[in-house]
Parts: C-alpha cells; sequence; structure tokens
C-alpha cells in the first residue's frame, strides 16, 4: 500500500475516533479525577471534574451529589443499621480513626457551604439547567478512607480498595428523588458515564482497576462506577483468550500459583461459554475480593467439623464453579445498566441461568453434595448414599433452595426491593428462583431461541439503562406469550401448583388430568418414564382461569408420569406432581422408612426414623426410635411419635404430636398451627405423669430483615401425676387442668436484644398473670450487659399445697415446661440445675410465692469468660408483709446461653462463699435444645 495512503486512512481513522469521542461526551456524564493517595493509603486529595447532563423532562435548580463515603461517619448512618441487621458490628464499634470522612471541599474554587456529612449533596444552580443541557463542575475535596473491614472497601493492611469514594452526580435522580442512602448493596450510583482517573500511588505501589489502565491513567465508559486496588505486591493477571477476542483479567487478591494454573485453563472455556450465550465478552474484567467473595458458588465449600474435613469437590472442580459464577456476573454487569435495587433480579436470575446451563453442560451426573456421599464414612459405611440428599443433582440446588424457605413462609417475591431483600432471598428468591423461571421458559421455547433473544436484547441496550418491563414485554412475544405470566408474578408472591389428579389409558397413549391453582397460563412440562427408566418429556401451555385440563402422552409403555421434573418450576408443593400407571402404588404414593432426617423426596410418603436418647433423675437413660414425617424441610401436616424405654423403671414411657400449619401468603400472620400432644414419663422415683394438650400458635408475619418476631399461643394442658400414700395424705394434685393464654416478642438484634412476654394461666384452684421482659445490650465489642424484670400476680389462689406458686429460686415446673433433670430432686447436682424463669435469683432464697413477685435480674460481662450478676426483688405471700430480697455472684460462661455456672458471693443471706455447704449453692444451667441452636446460626440470614 503507497505511504500516502496509508497515512490517509490513519488521518481518517483518527479523526473517527475523535468525532466519536465529543459525541460519547456530548450524551453522556464524563467525570476526570486527578487524586493523590498518602503514604500510608489513608487519605487522598481529589481534584475532580465532570459535566453533568440534565435528563429530565424538566429544568432542575439544583444537582444531588452522592457523598456516600460520608456513609461511614458513625455508628447512626442507614450502612451502620443495616450491618448491624446482618450482624456485622465493625462500623457500629469503629473508633474515629477508623472511620471515613470528606472533608474541605470546594466547588467551582469558592469553598461549598454543604453538610459534608450528609450523604445526598445539593448544589444549588446559578440558572435553571434546561432539559438536555449540560454543565462542567470543578471540585476539590480530600477524603479520609474508613477501614476495610467495615464494607470491603477502604485501608487494609498494605494496601487501598477504592469504590464509591469519589463524589459523583445521581444517575438514576427523578423530579421526587430526595434521598438515597449507601447500604454496600453493591449499587450502581453513575451508570453510563466516561471516566477518566489519574491515580496516583505512593512509590512502591501498583495500581489497578475495572478501567482499561496506561500507566497511572485510567480511562473509558462503564455501565458501574470504577474501582481501584492499591497494593504493595504486583496484581496477578491473565490474559484470555477466547472465540471472540482477549479478554485481561485481573485478580485484586493474592492467588496461589496452582490457582493461577487452574484459572488460566477455566476462564478462557467460562468466556467462550459465556460468550456463546450472551454473544458478548469484555476487554478487561476486574475481580476484588468483595466482589469474589460475594459471588462465588454457594455450596461448594470443604465440610470442617473438629478435627474431621470432608472435601466435597476436588479443589480444581471448585475453581471452575467459584468462576463460572464470579465471570458470568461481571460480564453481565458490564453488559448493561440497571438499578439494582429495583431490577437486581435481571442480572441475578440471567446470571444464574448461564451457571446453570454451564453445570447441565458440565457437571450434569454431579451429585448435589459432590463426592461427599463417597468420602463421608463412619465405621467403613458411607450412611450419605442412603439419604435422598446424596442423590439429588447439583443442577437442583436451585429449585430446593427456593422449596426450603417457601416452606417457612418466609420467601419473597421476586421484585421486592434488594435492600429489603434478608439474604437468604438474595440468593434462593433474587438468583436461583429468577433463574430457574429464566431455564424454564428457555426450555420451552428452546435454548437456542432464548440465547438468540438474550443476545439481540443485550445488544440493543449495550451501555443503556436497561428497561426490564420492555424485557419482559419482548420476552413474551419471542416465547409465544409462554412468559406472559412473568411481569405479575415476579411482582407478586406467589403459590403457583400444579397437580396430577388421574390418568386414563386411551389408544392413543395416556389422558392425564392435571389441575392448577392459579389464573395465570402457565406451561406444564410432563414427563414419562417406562420400566427401564428411559423418559421423554412433553411442553403445554394452559389456558387462563383456575381449571383442569387433559393432556396427551403419546406413549403405551410407561410406568411413572410426572410434572416439572428436576424442581424445574418453582411450586408450591411437588409431591402431587406423580402418578404411577402400574402396580398396587397405581394413583396413589408409595411409603418409604428412612433413617435419619432428610431433604424430602416429593415422590414417596416418608417416615423418618431417629434414634433418641434422653436422661432425668427417674427414668435415667431413655431410649427410644422417633417416627415422625418432618424432614429438614417444613410440612404443613406434622406428627411425632416418640416410644422410650426407661431403663430406670423399666418401662415403656414417650410422646406424641400432631399438628397442622397454615402458612397463606400475604396475611398478617406467618404461620398458624394447631394441634395436640402428649407425653407420658416419670417425676419421681416409680411415679409417673401424663399430659395431654390441645395447643393452637399463631406466629405474625414479619419484615424479611428484621429480627423482630410476635406470637401468640393458646392451649389446654390436661395432667395426671402418681402420688404415694403420703402425697394422698397432704392433699397433693393427681389430676388438674390449666388454660395457658401468652404473648410473645423478640428482637434479637446484636446489639440491642429485646424480648417480651406475658402469660395468663387460669384453672378452678388459681388464675395468675405474669409478664417478663428482657434486655442484653452489647456496649463494646463482645461485653455485654443484660437486664431482666419479671412480675407475677395471683388473681385468686385457693390452692391446696405451693404446687402452682411462683418461685423465687426455683420453678415448681407443674406442667412439665422446663427440661430439668431432676424434676423432683431436693438434694445433689441435678437439684442445682438452675433456670432463668420466674423469680430468676440464683442463691437458695425462698421458695415460692403465693400473691405477688417483681424481681429484677442484672448479667454483665467483666472478663473474657466470666460475668458478674445481681439480682433484687419484692415478694408478699398471704398473710405476711411484703419482703425484700437480694443477691450477687460470678458467672462462668462455658457455653454461653448453653451451658453456665453461677457462683453466689453476697446476698440476703450473707457472705455465702463462707457457708459451710457453699458447694451446694452453686448452680448451672443446661439448656439441651437443638432448635435453639439453630435459631441462633441462621440470626441475620432470614
Amino acid at each position: 500500500m503507497p505511504f500516502a495512503e496509508r497515512m490517509l486512512k490513519r488521518l481518517l481513522f483518527f479523526l473517527f475516533c475523535v468525532m466519536s469521542f465529543v459525541v460519547v461526551h456530548a450524551q453522556q456524564d464524563s467525570i476526570f479525577i486527578k487524586a493523590d493517595v498518602s503514604t500510608n493509603l489513608k487519605e487522598i486529595t481529589v481534584s475532580q471534574n465532570f459535566r453533568y447532563a440534565n435528563r429530565l423532562q424538566v429544568p432542575i435548580t439544583k444537582i444531588k451529589l452522592l457523598n456516600w463515603i460520608a456513609a461511614y461517619k458513625n455508628e447512626g448512618t442507614a450502612l451502620a443499621k443495616r450491618k448491624v441487621e446482618d450482624r456485622r458490628k465493625d462500623l457500629h464499634f469503629a473508633k474515629k480513626e477508623d472511620l471515613g470522612s470528606l472533608q474541605n471541599l470546594s466547588i467551582n474554587g469558592v469553598k461549598a457551604d454543604l453538610n459534608l456529612d450528609s450523604e445526598n449533596l445539593y448544589f444549588e444552580l446559578p440558572e435553571p439547567l434546561k432539559p438536555g443541557e449540560s454543565l462542567n463542575l470543578s471540585l476539590q475535596y480530600d477524603l479520609k478512607l474508613p477501614k476495610i473491614s467495615i464494607t470491603g472497601f477502604g485501608v487494609g493492611e498494605g494496601k487501598a480498595e477504592l469504590k464509591y469514594f469519589f463524589i459523583v452526580p445521581d444517575t438514576f435522580e427523578t423530579e421526587n428523588q430526595y434521598g438515597r442512602h449507601f447500604l454496600d448493596i453493591d449499587e450502581t450510583q453513575n451508570g453510563g458515564s466516561y471516566w477518566e482517573i489519574e491515580l496516583h500511588a505512593p512509590q512502591n505501589c501498583y495500581t489497578e482497576g475495572n478501567l482499561l489502565k496506561n500507566g497511572q491513567k485510567f480511562a473509558g465508559t462503564l455501565t458501574a462506577d470504577p474501582e481501584f486496588i492499591i497494593t504493595k505486591t504486583e496484581p496477578v493477571s491473565i490474559i484470555a483468550e477466547n472465540k471472540a477476542k482477549e479478554t485481561k483479567v485481573v485478580f485484586g487478591y493474592p492467588i496461589t500459583e496452582a490457582e493461577k494454573s487452574s484459572l488460566e485453563f477455566f476462564i478462557p472455556l467460562h468466556l467462550n461459554f459465556i460468550q456463546e450465550k450472551m454473544g458478548f465478552v469484555p476487554d478487561k474484567i476486574f475481580i476484588s475480593e468483595k466482589f469474589k467473595n460475594k459471588e462465588e458458588f454457594f455450596g461448594n465449600d470443604d465440610i470442617k467439623f473438629w478435627k474431621f474435613k470432608f472435601q466435597m469437590f476436588t479443589d480444581a472442580q471448585k475453581t471452575d464453579l467459584d468462576y463460572i459464577s464470579i465471570i458470568t456476573k461481571n460480564v453481565f454487569k458490564q453488559a448493561g445498566i440497571t438499578e439494582k435495587n429495583k431490577n437486581h433480579w435481571f442480572k441475578n436470575g440471567l446470571k444464574t441461568y448461564i451457571e446453570k446451563q454451564y453445570l447441565a453442560k458440565y457437571y450434569a451426573d454431579e451429585n448435589l453434595l459432590g463426592k461427599l456421599p463417597e468420602n463421608a464414612r463412619i465405621f467403613g459405611i458411607k450412611p450419605l448414599k442412603y439419604f435422598n440428599i446424596g442423590k439429588l443433582k447439583l443442577t437442583e440446588r436451585y429449585g430446593i433452595a427456593y422449596q426450603y424457605i417457601m416452606a417457612q413462609n418466609l420467601d419473597q417475591k421476586i421484585g421486592e426491593p434488594f435492600s429489603a431483600l434478608s439474604n437468604f432471598n438474595d440468593m434462593a428468591i433474587s438468583n436461583f428462583e429468577t433463574g430457574n423461571l429464566f431455564d424454564f421458559i428457555a426450555q420451552k421455547m428452546t435454548y437456542e431461541k432464548f440465547d438468540a433473544f438474550i443476545q439481540n436484547f443485550l445488544t440493543e441496550n449495550k451501555g443503556k439503562i436497561i428497561d426490564t418491563k420492555s424485557f419482559l414485554d419482548q420476552l413474551a412475544i419471542q416465547s409465544a406469550y409462554s412468559s406472559d405470566f412473568l411481569e405479575t408474578y415476579i411482582n407478586r408472591e406467589m403459590r403457583v401448583n400444579f397437580k396430577a389428579k388421574k390418568f386414563k389409558k386411551i389408544p392413543e397413549g395416556y389422558l392425564v388430568k392435571i389441575s392448577k391453582n392459579t389464573d395465570f397460563n402457565i406451561p406444564i412440562k410432563i414427563t414419562s418414564e417406562d420400566r427401564h427408566g428411559h423418559s421423554e418429556s412433553y411442553w403445554y401451555d394452559t389456558a387462563s382461569g383456575k381449571h383442569t385440563g387433559e393432556f396427551l402422552i403419546p406413549r403405551n409403555d410407561i410406568n411413572k408420569i410426572q410434572l416439572n421434573d428436576g424442581y424445574i418450576f418453582p411450586e408450591a408443593n411437588y409431591r402431587d406432581n406423580y402418578l404411577y400407571t402400574k402396580g398396587f402404588f397405581t394413583n396413589t404414593k408409595k411409603v418409604k422408612l428412612k433413617l435419619g432426617k432428610d431433604v424430602p423426596n416429593p415422590e414417596y410418603n416418608e417416615i423418618y426414623m431417629n434414634p433418641s436418647v434422653s436422661f432425668n433423675a427417674y427414668d435415667k437413660a431413655l431410649l427410644g426410635l422417633n417416627f415422625q414425617n418432618k424432614s429438614l424441610f417444613d410440612q404443613q401436616f406434622l406428627y411425632s411419635f416418640t416410644p422410650f424405654y426407661s431403663t430406670g423403671t423399666g418401662k415403656m414411657t414417650g410422646s406424641g404430636l400432631l399438628a397442622y400449619n397454615f402458612r397463606p401468603v400475604d396475611s398478617f400472620f406467618r404461620n398458624w398451627q394447631v394441634g395436640t400432644s402428649g407425653s407420658y414419663f416419670h417425676y419421681d422415683k416409680n411415679l409417673s405423669y401424663k399430659k395431654f394438650s390441645a395447643f393452637s400458635s399463631l406466629i405474625f408475619s414479619k419484615v424479611s430483615r428484621s429480627d423482630i418476631s410476635r406470637s401468640l399461643h393458646l392451649s389446654y394442658n390436661y395432667f395426671e401425676k402418681d402420688l404415694t400414700p403420703e402425697m394422698v395424705a397432704a392433699n397433693e394434685y393427681d389430676k388438674y387442668g390449666i388454660w395457658s393464654l401468652g404473648y410473645g416478642y423478640t428482637d434479637n438484634k446484636i446489639i440491642h436484644e429485646i424480648s417480651f412476654g406475658s402469660n395468663l394461666q387460669v384453672m378452678k384452684d388459681f388464675q395468675k398473670l405474669s409478664a417478663e421482659a428482657f434486655y442484653r445490650w452489647e456496649f463494646a465489642e463482645n461485653k455485654k450487659v443484660s437486664f431482666r424484670f419479671f412480675s407475677g400476680y395471683f388473681f385468686s389462689n385457693r390452692s391446696r399445697n405451693d404446687l402452682f406458686n411462683f418461685g423465687v429460686s426455683k420453678v415448681s415446673n407443674y406442667a412439665f415446661s422446663y427440661n430439668l433433670l431432676g424434676q423432683s430432686a431436693t438434694s445433689g447436682i441435678l437439684s442445682q440445675q438452675y433456670v432463668l424463669a420466674e423469680g430468676g435469683f440464683k442463691s437458695y432464697l425462698n421458695s415460692s410465692v403465693n400473691k405477688w413477685i417483681t424481681s429484677t435480674n442484672v448479667d454483665a460481662h467483666v472478663w473474657k469468660m466470666f460475668n458478674v450478676y445481681a439480682d433484687a426483688g419484692l415478694y408478699q405471700n398471704k398473710g405476711h408483709h411484703a419482703k425484700f430480697i437480694w443477691d450477687s455472684g460470678v458467672k462462668l460462661k462455658v457455653i454461653p446461653d448453653f451451658l453456665e455456672v453461677y457462683f453466689p458471693v453476697q446476698s440476703s443471706l450473707g457472705f455465702e462463699p463462707s457457708f459451710k455447704d457453699y458447694s451446694k449453692r452453686i448452680r448451672f444451667t443446661l439448656v439441651l435444645n437443638m432448635n435453639a441452636l439453630t435459631n441462633h446460626f441462621r440470626k441475620g440470614w432470614y
């Protein structure tokens, strides 16, 4: 090619680039930053210019600037409150030097008269800015970075991670929007802007970020927000080649050589897969440590218990699974702009769809628990191989997670604002349920057509704010309206259910009658299976309205008919999705006995058998076997029967329960349970008791991210007790029935824990009311003080003895509701068991109260495992004056809230360590309640 022609082409190319640059910057905000980072990485001096365009349809008189570093200023911000909801205390207890702040702000050379502690800064314009017009602003300010442990952004050991700290205009601002708050939910604050950042780091430091880099300068247009890392070690990067282009992948955290070697193989594989599905991969991918931790594959970690470790997946598989999830989400972040709080489900659902497709291609036969069913051995036996959870496929995890949270009526609608989603629903609803729905529609319309639609949609909306309604409307057309239900489904909590009612054999095959409980014309998938296990699937559209329809399976050799196999559609109940054409169980369910709890197999009526061991001083060791239908998921109808062999008496004892749960959607209550129960054990040597109960409990609805729960309980309990001749002579109660009405309120926040309960008990001989309030405050990190208040009052008390009295130091347990190892023990170690109830005194100050009592219990942390406690109260018995009592001592927390030991020191009795029988005055608590332990670990998730 002649030299002149080459020069002309270069000149034309240069002019084209310049014109493109001018056009782009005329249509979008442009932000130019020069930032000088201090030697200790804690301060940044910023000079900033940006071009702001009025995209509204009306003139504006002020510009809203987002100052999200102000969210770190103290423990009273929206960010701090959200972190406490997530049971994170870093910001709440952060020292002043660990907090972030904005200082010395000047706008256009004039010191700004603005509240720099506000997250929303409103800059008044000298004259209105008309629609479509733009202006330039110049800012100078200093940033003091927060500690990185608070949110993952800020200053850490030898590094700084920057995101959201620079002041920017609000991309999603509307005429009526006057306040946004930084909640650390990875929301976009300024999507679609062109950024040019000159980042001056200290000597011997390296910088990297999600913009293209040239020396100290980073530049480019972002659909999200700029993100940088400054570190003393050079960040690792990989150049991944795929069919479309080369992509540079930069890791903002250390990775080992083994990990790098694996990633050099897997990331090109991931990018090729994403390219085929989405039609788009970016030039650069930057992965911060926080993004990695948030987006990596859930449920592939090794299981560690005490000194044991069980590996579910190989290291290579874990890397593969983690990074297909991480890379896919990063690519979607760069594909278009979404307001995450409102439309989180769009990118999360598509990310899950891609992830599920990847699993279907490369992990189709992999179990949910990976290699664990083979690797977990007990005495040479592989127990998980006999459990349904050990047989479930990895691709079924998406539907199972939804089933788990839905069964507790704690699921939220897909379109719930992201800031209001519980942490578990972020995964189970925004990601898994939405992705499953996309996969469901893709199967119906074929994956090729769905992928082509996604590619075209993303191409048309590249770099734009995505209109999710337009997405759903276009998808409905492309799917021949099979997905027409999605828009309503996303914005409502649904309990869709299909039921396979019965079948009829006809010459053409089988005619299957199927009903649905929804008005929406949601398609269904019917799978037939022959006796050899070969299956075929058929898709049908359903008509609008709740109805029963008949659908043809054109085969004559099938044994089983199944609806929506593999949990592909989020149904309320999968147990009615099966029909059998041959054998004893035609149109009925098979029964299966299983040892231990399990993820339920909806194809069977499962009865779970669980060995049960208990102990009390009179039955001694109780050896039993529990039979129940409650799996690892909650169910509507429950039964549980546990026969025990009492080694202390040589007799059979036990307990049983029948209950039904009502869990309506969008009701004022979350669960209404009605039921009956009974038990038979021994309460003294050779003396048994029988307890029969009928009850109804109402658990009110709760805000998903809140720790507040409220309940109402009504019960009638009837008791029969064996009595000795001496007891009969003393006029003891052998039969009595008690009505009980109670209300409970708990708020289990990590800093301020509050609970309140009241209870009214009525029987023919007494009527009494009690109330209890509890408050625990973490006043410094891992240091708590608690206050408990109790009051009890008899409206009338004509009882024959002190059985129903309020306890001062010990409770009577006449309702057999406390887990006392020595129910009637008056001496020995079992008599020293303590229950924090009623009076709550630890010292033996009095036995009981038959008129009224009020008491206060205080407990405060002092050092490591040691607390101090103090109790004080007033009580009055009939015919006596009111009396004041108190005690104090030291508490040893062996296992906090479960196993604790009390050492009395000073009380109304005097200095107790000087008493000869002091060892008998030491008390202990023992809480053997697995539900309490489970609830403890799930706090902050849902």
